[in-house]
């Protein structure tokens, strides 16, 4: 079978449209006019015809149901043992966002435990014998790690104009363990899976724009500190600024790619070339233990479908009530850390992205969003109640492709404004404007936020 071209080939095209607009200052980046259940799905406009070839190879690899090691089906087996989900698509389906399972349902991809062992003021340890991650799946023959449960709770409260509302806040337990005790000092953090809209785009942002965000000791007196988190590259222990992951855990798309392969399908690549198992299981699970399962070319694929998703354009943008609750969006303070706009600079998997005005609402920055926020988690150098700036764009569709409108890290918001209502820390103030404001400015607000 002949080898498809390189990546770094088939850009050639965009690269010479690249350097002829270079000149003229930024592009607006192309965005897809597509409001329906398909909207995160289409590829980049930048693309030309051999790189939207190797859109739909990554998209195929995107949507493979992996199996486990020794079937038939060569080039897609490797699954597990242990595991949350077999497939990139099934916890963001249709490119989109998961939410935490309903009371009584059984399927729970999309809902993930990170897990960790307090360490004294540094990042946490790894679990000696659930590593950083609950898998709640396995392949036939082994044992999943856990069941995981979820218990609601209700948190009422009012705005200052008399109205109610509930927010719901969930806890975790772990039950039916397979692998020994968590002990006294486990700590667990409740992930779901995020949109994939603008991924590339984001990794344009030049590093020296996120910097000169970056205010970690509030010099300027306005209440935000936000800060870069510098996380190793994967595989190496050289540094660089975390932009993906609920805690920008990962630097890169291809970063994040591999390591949700090998932690969330159970499938190994040559930036994760161990199975993510622990030495307490590995004995039980050495017949399991196989060779890489992709290799960096499909690897690489699949990072290049996520980067080249294609961006839906913000919808009745020049509306009234659009027009009003952008002002509320800037006068309450949440411009602050969902930065508006910013321009891409060059990146190495496509030359097209480069120079491009774009409006992710993102400053990609670690901000302390309070206590009531905070989950037992430190993932590297982010507290547990510092949390990554979301991007904005597309998010509001996400009840359109995906059936639900479920926010946050753990999705205990269910729409906009019980987002808003559990921000505390540097977004408390903020947050206080919207639950003082009146209910005409709440709904503009939130209007604003449902263009997007």
């Amino acid at each position: 079978m002949r080898t498809p071209t390189r990546l770094v080939l088939i850009a050639s095209v965009a690269s010479c449209a690249a350097a002829l607009t270079a000149q003229d200052g930024p592009r607006e980046a192309p965005t897809i006019a597509d409001a329906t259940a398909n909207a995160f799905a289409y590829p980049s406009p930048l693309l030309d015809k051999a790189e939207r070839r190797a859109f739909a190879v990554g998209n195929a690899l995107f949507k493979t149901n992996w199996v486990a090691s020794g079937s038939s089906a060569a080039g897609s087996d490797g699954l597990g043992p242990l595991f949350n989900a077999r497939s990139c698509s099934s916890c963001h389906n249709k490119d989109g966002r998961s939410r935490p399972p309903l009371a009584g349902e059984q399927e729970r991809h999309g809902l993930l435990i990170r897990i960790g062992v307090r360490n004294a003021g540094r990042p946490d340890a790894p679990h000696a014998s659930y590593g950083g991650q609950i898998q709640d799946v396995a392949v036939q023959g082994a044992e999943p790690e856990a069941r995981i449960v979820v218990h609601d709770e209700v948190r009422r409260g009012s705005y200052a104009d008399g109205e109610s509302f509930e927010l719901i806040f969930p806890r975790y337990e772990l039950e039916d363990l397979r692998y020994g005790p968590l002990g006294d000092h486990a700590v667990l953090g409740p992930r779901v899976a995020q949109h994939l809209v603008g991924l590339g785009l984001l990794e344009a942002i030049p590093d020296q724009r996120l910097v000169s965000l970056a205010d970690a000791d509030d010099h300027d007196g306005d209440g935000i500190s936000g800060r870069v988190h510098r996380v190793p590259r994967s595989g190496t222990d050289a540094l660089a600024i975390g932009r993906f992951g609920w805690k920008a855990t990962q630097a890169t798309v291809l970063d994040q790619t591999a390591a949700a392969f090998v932690n969330d399908i159970g499938i190994t690549s040559p930036l994760f070339v161990d199975e993510a198992v622990t030495s307490t299981q590995r004995q039980k699970l050495a017949s399991f233990l196989t060779e890489p399962e992709i290799d960096q070319h499909g690897l690489e694929r699949v990072a290049f479908y996520a980067r080249t998703l294609a961006v839906p354009q913000q919808r009745d943008r020049d509306r009234e009530d659009v027009v009003a609750g952008r002002t509320h969006f800037v006068a309450f303070g949440c411009a602050k850390c969902h930065v508006r706009e910013h321009v891409t600079g060059e990146v190495p998997f496509h030359a097209g992205f480069a120079n491009l005005r774009i409006e992710p609402f993102t400053d990609l920055l670690l901000h302390d969003l309070g206590p009531d926020l905070a989950d037992q988690k430190r993932d590297g150098e982010a507290l547990p109640s510092e949390w990554r700036t979301p991007p904005l764009w597309g998010l509001a569709l996400v009840e359109t492709v995906n059936g639900h409108l479920r926010l946050l890290h753990d999705g205990r918001a269910r729409g906009f404004a019980e987002a808003i209502l559990w921000h505390g820390g540097e977004a408390e103030a903020a947050r206080e404007c919207f639950r003082n404001a009146t209910a005409k400015q709440r709904s503009e607000l939130l209007a604003f936020l449902k263009s997007l």
